[in-house]
């Protein structure tokens, strides 16, 4: 959904905080009360307002959850495989031509350029460095969707 999400040094705040699209700061305060700090321009301000929207839709009532270790183990493998999936399917969506390579790589050919994706690590190799960048910023944003990073409530 946003380009980039980062959590950001509890020493530098007091409780969580994250910055969003590089200038949306959202920072914890109390149980009823955040703040949002931003650099107002066009872009950024339709970002606050999508977060803003957001915060407002988010239930205070998350429901408690207990699954055995061997279940979340194989709950996480299904959740794994299923990311994978999806995430070989918007490559496939995007650049059309992927193929699975060696060593757990995929393989991908836009116009006889040629990128090798490390699916594990997420790392790119291409000579073309503009495919190489399309590639990196596609499997960075499918990732953030896919896998969204953890929210932990203290």
């Amino acid at each position: 959904m946003f380009q980039s999400v980062e959590s950001l040094p509890d020493e530098e705040f007091e409780g969580p905080a994250f910055r969003v699209h590089e200038w949306l700061t959202v920072k914890y305060e109390s149980e009823k009360h955040i703040s949002l700090h931003w650099r107002s321009d066009p872009i950024n301000d339709m970002v606050f307002d999508s977060v803003v929207a957001l915060v407002l839709n988010i239930s205070r009532e998350i429901p408690k959850v207990v699954v055995e270790s061997e279940e979340a183990t194989k709950t996480e493998e299904e959740n794994n495989k299923k990311a994978e999936k999806v995430i070989h399917a918007i490559l496939v969506f995007l650049f059309e031509d992927v193929k699975f390579g060696e060593n757990g790589k995929l393989v991908i050919s836009v116009d006889g350029n040629v990128a090798h994706l490390h699916k594990q690590s997420g790392n790119v190799e291409s000579e073309n460095e503009g495919l190489k960048e399309r590639v990196r910023v596609a499997v960075e944003r499918i990732q953030n969707a896919v896998k969204p990073i953890p929210l932990s409530m203290s």
